[in-house]
């Protein structure tokens, strides 16, 4: 097994192993995370699920994409009922689940707010967005919801 070190920020598993979820939407503890809102990669996508990650670097991307007023938040979540891999990423782009990502059809409650976070350089959030539009301009920009 790799030393954590060893390992990329975006497969770095969060110490407390609590689930995350990015996004723009000023939240409270106790909110409810419902499906039925827009994807973050896809604006035009309603999506069906919500989506989490295990790894607070992926939930920083997440709120950095996310469309919509006020400034990214990250949130720790529990899950209300089921949850799986995330096929956006599992087995599509990565072998297994090494982002850790998931996603359940059931609200997911907010129970506290990840404050010490680093962003993304503009340079790496300006190489995201790029590659993002590239898979729109060939029609690769599928989202399995």
């Amino acid at each position: 097994m790799a030393d954590t070190a060893d390992t990329p920020p975006q497969f770095q598993v969060h110490e407390s192993g609590a689930y995350f979820h990015g996004t723009k939407a000023d939240l409270g503890v106790g909110d409810f995370l419902t499906p039925g809102y827009r994807s973050n990669y896809r604006s035009e996508l309603i999506s069906n699920n919500v989506y989490m990650t295990k790894v607070l670097d992926n939930a920083v991307l997440a709120a950095e994409m996310a469309t919509g007023p006020g400034g990214p938040r990250v949130y720790i979540v529990e899950p209300d009922g089921d949850v799986e891999d995330d096929p956006n990423v599992t087995d599509k782009k990565f072998p297994g689940n090494p982002t850790q990502s998931f996603r359940s059809p059931n609200p997911v409650k907010i129970v506290g707010e990840m404050l010490d976070w680093v962003g993304h350089s503009p340079e790496y959030l300006h190489q995201f967005r790029a590659g993002l539009e590239e898979l729109r301009r060939t029609g690769a920009d599928v989202i399995y919801d």
